[in-house]
């Protein structure tokens, strides 16, 4: 049975068990504890993030990885059948420039010669109001179906939008909080989001 470590509240981590949850994947949860990480998940992968997971000597080490390994699996509902090119543009801004932006907003006392409405400012820009002008013409990133690449950027417009909720609220991203709304209502989400005792070797 796969293998796979965990942090319940890293968005990496959340969207590679939405995508092994989806494709019927059953496998073995170790939940991890940040600060004392497990030697047996180390020995697996020395870069020391989640998640990770391990199938039969086989090592998948980046979340995105996870998701397709899961699809190629199984994906009943035809998550991968969207504009490649589209997605991965949609890929690059989030995990890029927008993860860099979320972590500025997220946590200000890093950056101190950061302000904090210009940083908001460059993330709706960015990202938020990409978001928003394509949610206004579809219900989904990528058209009229839910597809992975709605699924790994959910769990960061989570984060964003949980900084500071009525800030996030007072922005003019209707489409884009309804969206964020069922995603985070779903069965699937909440599924994934159980919590699991601290596994130790």
């Amino acid at each position: 049975m796969p293998i796979l470590y965990s942090y319940r509240r890293c968005p990496y981590a959340m969207r590679a068990r939405m995508a092994l949850k989806y494709a019927g994947i059953e496998l073995e949860h170790r939940e991890i504890a940040l600060r004392e990480k497990p030697k047996a998940m180390l020995l697996a992968s020395s870069k020391g993030t989640v998640p990770v997971l391990c199938i039969d000597g086989q090592v998948i080490d980046q979340s995105l990885d996870i998701i397709h390994w899961a699809l190629d699996k199984s994906d009943p509902d035809g998550w991968k059948n969207v504009d490649e090119s589209m997605a991965n543009c949609w890929i690059e801004k989030n995990d890029g420039q927008f993860k860099i932006l979320l972590d500025q907003y997220k946590y200000p006392n890093r950056y101190p010669g950061l302000n904090q409405d210009e940083v908001l400012n460059t993330t709706l820009e960015l990202m938020l109001k990409p978001i928003e002008i394509a949610l206004q013409a579809n219900p989904y990133l990528m058209g009229n179906k839910l597809s992975w690449v709605d699924v790994a950027i959910f769990p960061f417009i989570r984060q964003f939008a949980g900084v500071n909720p009525p800030r996030f609220a007072a922005l003019p991203l209707t489409a884009t909080r309804r969206w964020l709304t069922q995603h985070i209502e779903s069965q699937l989400f909440q599924s994934v989001m159980e919590k699991h005792p601290t596994w130790i070797d």
